[in-house]
């Protein structure tokens, strides 16, 4: 393949928009959560329930998505299938009942985790080109997106727009974004013996590993998304017009310290980094529970979403130093149990709440965030600086 072929001088920005142009998909969703909720008179355990189905679908599609995007390249997968995501958020603004909204969300879960694969595949693929070190910043378009679609959110609902409307909105952002950078990718393919195409086959401790540090991480990462705001409300007992600063400051900070990752992690290494993430994490969320006055729990969420801003990047890059195994068959494999945390996480904090108190729920996944700085110091890939 022509070097021509696999660099091009945009692919870095392209790739950044597209990052940025998920991330808003999916914030657009998260922003309207308390909406949906009691427009269709949703209570937390039910919430819960319609949150697990899209862990549901990003399970069913992990296999396939290494497979695709091994035989036909990320940008290709990129190119054909990245628009869907946000249709089926159109869907979800029409959905005029739980039961069809749990069959949306379901799809809306196998769509996104596509194109996270893919997008975070031709991350790594265009580190490799450029030798440039780029992830921390890709995630952190990612975060400015979720800040970017929080602060749309809070616009539209302060102006009556409907969330239809709303998410037609976003819609035409995205699309705009794609049509730009679906010509400016790397094309690269990775050609593997067909006995290295499975997934499960693929597998090793190195891989579980890592899976399972960016399952705790992304925990964390998700309940923040999706219960910032209600614990802001219940438990903070926060005036209505500051609800939104337990997410926004969380959000913030996470999108700061994914733009400044890049050197860090660089000038400590990655275990390093990942035990100070665990530990951030881990004493932000004690601190909400124990402390939960308005000011406190803000410095709270801004020490988590500092813990939480470098540890998938640092999760994700290490995936490409495994070289047993296609780049696209091992991120499909970490980053699907990544984000299974990421959308795992929400419904289990409904649960706990509905039976106990949503601080008991932050209590259990400051637990995580310990466990996470134990596993990471533990794991021979994160030796020395690497």
């Amino acid at each position: 393949m022509q070097d021509r072929e696999l660099y091009n001088a945009k692919m870095p920005t392209a790739c950044f928009l597209l990052f940025f142009a998920h991330g808003l998909v999916f914030s657009s969703w998260a922003s309207r959560i308390p909406v949906i909720k009691n427009a269709l008179s949703i209570n937390e355990a039910e919430l819960g329930t319609l949150l697990l189905l899209m862990p549901i679908g990003q399970l069913s599609t992990m296999v396939l998505a290494g497979k695709l995007i091994s035989k036909y390249g990320s940008s290709k997968i990129i190119q054909n299938c990245f628009l869907i995501y946000p249709v089926f958020l159109l869907l979800i603004g029409l959905s005029p009942s739980y039961w069809v909204l749990a069959v949306v969300l379901f799809f809306f879960g196998v769509s996104g985790n596509l194109c996270n694969i893919a997008m975070n595949t031709q991350a790594i693929e265009i580190e490799s080109v450029t030798k440039r070190t780029l992830l921390s910043s890709y995630h952190g378009a990612w975060c400015f997106a979720g800040l970017s679609g929080a602060v749309i959110g809070m616009l539209m609902i302060s102006m009556n727009v409907g969330t239809f409307y709303h998410f037609v909105f976003a819609f035409v952002l995205v699309a705009g974004l794609w049509l730009y950078s679906r010509n400016h990718l790397t094309n690269i393919i990775h050609k593997v013996e067909p006995k290295r195409q499975s997934i499960f086959k693929s597998v090793n401790p190195t891989l579980v590993g890592l899976g399972i540090i960016g399952f705790l991480s992304m925990a964390i990462e998700g309940a923040m998304f999706d219960w910032s705001g209600v614990y802001f409300q219940t438990i903070v007992k926060a005036p209505e017009k500051l609800v939104i600063l337990g997410y926004t400051s969380f959000i913030l900070m996470m999108t700061l310290g994914r733009f400044i990752g890049n050197r860090v992690i660089e000038k400590y290494g990655k275990r390093t980094v990942l035990q100070t993430c665990g530990i951030l994490m881990s004493g932000g969320l004690f601190l909400s529970v124990f402390f939960p006055e308005l000011w406190i729990c803000i410095i709270a969420f801004m020490i988590i979403g500092l813990g939480g801003s470098l540890s998938v990047p640092s999760v994700y890059s290490a995936v490409g130093q495994v070289s047993t195994v296609a780049p696209g068959i091992a991120l499909s494999f970490v980053s699907s149990i990544s984000f299974l945390g990421f959308l795992m996480g929400p419904p289990l904090i409904g649960y706990i709440a509905e039976a106990f108190d949503l601080r008991y729920s932050y209590g259990l996944f400051a637990c995580f965030g310990i466990l996470l700085t134990i596993i990471s110091g533990q794991m021979k890939i994160f030796k020395s600086k690497n």
